[in-house]
């Protein structure tokens, strides 16, 4: 079988506007630290999907519970309240 390309999407597939923003990269860096939590979080979690988890493995999903919650409200405080959605005037 052979995939057949249209012209559109073989001239779009690169183009500059596909590209993250500065802005964009920036944010991402700011959210690092919430997004390695999560990640950890969902390894421990996931190490006890075919199992039952003992006690360890309980302890481990709660210090990473906290640690992606600290992690949240550490983001939450270090962003300007300005430019937050819905924030009381």
């Amino acid at each position: 079988m052979e995939h057949i390309v249209t012209v559109q999407d073989a001239v779009t597939a690169f183009a500059d506007f596909m590209e993250p923003t500065d802005a964009e990269l920036d944010a991402i860096e700011r959210e690092m630290p919430v997004i390695l939590a999560d990640v950890e979080l969902l390894d421990a979690q996931i190490v006890t999907l075919d199992r039952t988890p003992t006690e360890l493995d309980t302890r481990r999903i709660r210090r990473a519970r906290r640690r992606a919650l600290a992690a949240r409200v550490a983001l939450l405080n270090s962003t300007p309240a300005a430019s937050l959605p819905g924030g009381a005037a």
